[in-house]
């Protein structure tokens, strides 16, 4: 059976718990859960792996590291203006069109 799964968005993987299964970490590098135990096994697997009883898990944060994505916190305020910086400059440039 050929399932093909979407790989994880960058919100999705902002919204990651502590550790992840072998599974999740699959995805999040756009491979096929059997290459991904694979290259556990083999030791090759991107980023750290932890064997706990009989499952793997990948904590996020060495997840994140292998993928490229920083570490860093996002805060509500900063969102919000860069949405209204964004909404500002969109709203110049359409006033700017209008009056050529």
């Amino acid at each position: 059976m050929n399932r093909t799964r979407r790989t994880l968005t960058f919100a999705e993987a902002f919204d990651l718990p502590l550790s992840v299964d072998l599974r999740t970490a699959a995805r999040a590098f756009a491979v096929c859960p059997a290459t991904a135990y694979r290259l556990v096994h083999l030791g090759r697997f991107p980023c750290r792996v932890v064997r706990i009883g009989h499952q793997y898990r990948i904590p996020t944060a060495s997840l994140m590291r292998a993928l490229g994505i920083e570490n860093l916190p996002v805060y509500a305020a900063d969102v919000e203006a860069g949405a209204e910086m964004s909404a500002a400059l969109t709203h110049d440039a359409e006033e700017q069109e209008y009056r050529q």
